[in-house]
């Protein structure tokens, strides 16, 4: 045990106080409100076809969603997580890519479930809400709007409306200055180890969902305040807060 806490990444320790009640909350959208993957994954396999090469399937999509479409044409192109693919390759997919993205942006897309009991329970215990992604403005957008949850939220933060992306800090803490609450005051609700090192550094409290996008690694292992299978369990998280 004394090994592995020696071996975490100081941006994902978390605080040794239980959960406090926030007055702001953010939350991710793919893998946290949203499971985009089917869409993302259909997107993917034809780029490969139009390029020639092999597709990859669902299954594979999954696991290198969660750092924006850009990282993701990077990851289908050579087949793996970490790496980069010959550059004239990926500047001739990401216009493919996004030209089939902007077309397929919520036609398999759905809510998670939960998500509509979590986002309503919010609203009614009078909570601040926002919305931050690495998914580009103009999917954003359309994708909330089209599932019928984009007015839940006072703000939208996607991927390009900043200079730097989660898991910067700069998102969260342009969310907390619009809302004039205090980091200290405010919760992050994401699936991803780049939410968990967000919201450490903006100095948030962090929930993370069980079933996201984290590359098939647990959620767990990033040591979030809290866990949860549903986001219809934010109700009594947060009543039996401090």
């Amino acid at each position: 045990m004394t090994e592995q806490v020696k071996s975490l990444d100081p941006s994902l320790v978390p605080r040794p106080s239980s959960l406090r009640k926030p007055q702001m909350v953010l939350i991710d959208v793919d893998g946290t409100l949203v499971d985009s993957v089917p869409d993302l994954a259909f997107c993917v396999d034809e780029m490969m076809q139009q390029l020639g090469m092999p597709v990859h399937g669902e299954a594979k999509v999954r696991e290198w969603v969660g750092n924006g479409v850009e990282r993701l044409v990077r990851r289908a192109l050579i087949g793996r997580l970490e790496g980069e693919p010959d550059e004239a390759l990926f500047e001739k997919a990401y216009p493919i890519f996004m030209e089939l993205y902007a077309e397929n942006t919520s036609k398999r897309s759905q809510l998670y479930p939960g998500v509509e009991e979590g986002l309503a329970y919010l609203q009614q215990a009078g909570y601040k809400l926002g919305c931050v992604t690495n998914k580009a403005a103009q999917f954003t957008e359309p994708l909330l709007k089209d599932l019928g949850i984009y007015d839940n939220f006072s703000i939208v933060i996607s991927g390009d409306t900043l200079a730097k992306k989660k898991p910067d800090p700069l998102p969260l803490l342009h969310a907390a200055e619009f809302f004039g609450v205090q980091p200290a005051d405010a919760m992050m609700i994401g699936d991803s180890v780049s939410d968990v090192k967000a919201a450490r550094a903006a100095g948030f409290q962090i929930v993370c969902m069980s079933y996201g996008y984290n590359h098939g690694v647990d959620i767990r292992e990033a040591s979030p305040d809290v866990v949860i299978d549903s986001m219809a369990e934010l109700a009594s998280v947060l009543a039996s807060a401090a």
